[in-house]
Formats: structure tokens, C-alpha cells, sequence
């Protein structure tokens, strides 16, 4: 069967050949997007390195022969990207749709997002320090010989500590993130034109954005995380404890008499064994939900495109 579309025009630059490898890519993980636009980037640029003076529509050409159209190589990355198993199992489309409130258990992005949660009080510190104390600083230097130098520094350490987190993002949380560095300036190219470069480029303010909200995102994730936990594993262990041993002593709750009684006999103990079960199973699933939410932040604020 053949398609009525007609064939994309052959690049004639670069930026072309990088413009239609992202419209081939269109739909797949923003991470693999950028992992192959910026492979392909490096690989074109070293081509046209390798051959000074000779036209880039000629370099490109010959590259297009051997390397392939952006279409050929989109089709190789999802292929590539098909085989090779990431931190979670890929969905099958038919369980998803069987999805219960108590198979959350048995999903290993629940676990991985708890993990996340917990972590991400002292990352969010980190970052916020790190990024909160660069700027100051950055700017205090700004008119000093050493501002320059450092505020290359610090523009290069955003970019390492984005990409870092984005590996912690994608090991934990399963979304698929950038597995490489953005290609690196050009050798021969000026301080000012890096620094230009990385004022300029959308993602350096972007992560930047990304690290001082993982403060406020950091603490609220923590409490969120263990006061869930302690709440709901203690109300049931604590439930099934006074039931087992028949010892409902430590339980007191001089404010609400009626509730107190309820604790003292068996049915209430094992209703609230319940409920605190309940409760956990409750809390599984809003760290599975944050887990998915704060996936897409970490995609939208980190991947460079």
C-alpha cells in the first residue's frame, strides 16, 4: 500500500535535516527526541567539520547516502528505543484497562514514586541552593574578570544537574528522559557567543525554573509520603496489635469519648485495622499520581528539543 503524501524535500542544511527528524519523531518520548536530534546534530556537525570548504547541501548529501533520510533514522530510534528495556516493563494496553484499586501493590512505579517522594526533600534543598546561590553569585561577579569564567560555570553545572535529575527522574519514576548531555558548543567558538548561547537557550532558564520549584514540591512530596505512610501503617499495625493482644489500653482519646469506646472492642479494632489498610492503599495511588504528574514537569521543564 502506498501513501499519497508526497516525499519530504531532501535538507539542504543542518537545521532542515534537524526540523524534519523532529516531524518524523512527532509523538514519540520528548527524552528520545532529544537523545536523536542531538546524535544526529553531533554526527552532521562532525561531518562538516571533516570537510572544510565543501558546500553543507554537498556534505549533506553524501551524509544522507550513507547515514540516512530523517525518516530512515526516526524509524531506527523507535526501533531501537522498542528493544531495549527501560527501568519499568512496558504496559501492555489490555491489563491497563483491568486496572484495580488494589493492583497498585503489585506496580513498580508506585514504589518507585514513594522512593522519589522520600528522596526528594534533599534534592529539592540541593537544587534550590545550588541554583539560588549560582544566580547571586553570577550576578555579584558580573563585574569582575572572574564573572565571566563563572557564569559559564554555573550555566554548564545547570545543565549536568538537569540532566542528572532527569536520570533519577526516568530510574524512578519510568519516563523516558534524555540518556545524554545537549552537544557541546564549538571549540573555535567565542566566550561571549557561549555565554550568548546558553542566556539564550530556553532550557538553561527552564531548569533553573525546575530547581527552585523542587523546594516547595520537595517538602510538600516528603510530608505527603510519610505522613501518609505513618498514619496508615500505624492506625492498622496499631489496630491489629491491640486486637491480637487484647490491650487496648494505649488507646486514648480523651476529646472524643464515643470514638474511644469504639477502639476498646473488637469490632471497632478491626475496623479500623481497615480503614488504616484502606488508607494505605489510598496513599499507594497519590504517590503513583504524583509519580505520573511530576514525570511530565520533569519532561517539560528539562528535555531541550
Amino acid at each position: 500500500m502506498t501513501s499519497d503524501r508526497p516525499p519530504e524535500p531532501v535538507p539542504k542544511t543542518v537545521k532542515a535535516y534537524l526540523e524534519q527528524l523532529r516531524a518524523a519523531l512527532k509523538g514519540a518520548p520528548l527524552g528520545l527526541i532529544s537523545d536523536a536530534l542531538a546524535d544526529t546534530e553531533d554526527h552532521l556537525n562532525n561531518e562538516i567539520s571533516h570537510n572544510p570548504g565543501a558546500p553543507e547541501a554537498d556534505i549533506l548529501a553524501t551524509v544522507i547516502e550513507t547515514y540516512g533520510t530523517p525518516q530512515e533514522i526516526a524509524e531506527e530510534y523507535r526501533t531501537m528505543e522498542a528493544t531495549i528495556a527501560g527501568p519499568f516493563p512496558k504496559a501492555d494496553p489490555a491489563p491497563q484497562r483491568r486496572y484495580g484499586f488494589f493492583n497498585v501493590v503489585s506496580d513498580p512505579r508506585t514504589y518507585g514514586a514513594l522512593l522519589y517522594m522520600l528522596l526528594s526533600l534533599i534534592t529539592g534543598i540541593f537544587f534550590f541552593t545550588w541554583t539560588v546561590t549560582g544566580i547571586a553569585l553570577t550576578a555579584g561577579f558580573a563585574i569582575l574578570i572572574i564573572g565571566i569564567p563563572f557564569a559559564l560555570l554555573f550555566i554548564g553545572s545547570v545543565r549536568v544537574l538537569a540532566h542528572v535529575e532527569g536520570r533519577i527522574v526516568e530510574g524512578l519514576l519510568g519516563v523516558r528522559m534524555p540518556r545524554r548531555l545537549p552537544p557541546a558548543t564549538a571549540a573555535d567558538e567565542t566566550v561571549w557567543a557561549r555565554i550568548r548561547d546558553g542566556l539564550s537557550d530556553s532550557r538553561t532558564w527552564s531548569s533553573m525554573l525546575y530547581m527552585l520549584l523542587m523546594l516547595p514540591l520537595g517538602v510538600a512530596y516528603f510530608v505527603i509520603a510519610v505522613t501518609g505512610l505513618a498514619v496508615s501503617l500505624g492506625v492498622a499495625a496499631g489496630s491489629l496489635f491491640a486486637l491480637i493482644t487484647n490491650d487496648a489500653g494505649h488507646i486514648q482519646i480523651d476529646d472524643v469519648p464515643w470514638l474511644e469506646h469504639i477502639l476498646h472492642t473488637a469490632p471497632g479494632l478491626i475496623l479500623f485495622a481497615f480503614l488504616g489498610v484502606l488508607l494505605f492503599f489510598i496513599v499507594l495511588h497519590i504517590a503513583r499520581g504524583i509519580g505520573w504528574l511530576h514525570g511530565r514537569i520533569a519532561e517539560l521543564l528539562l528535555v531541550r528539543l
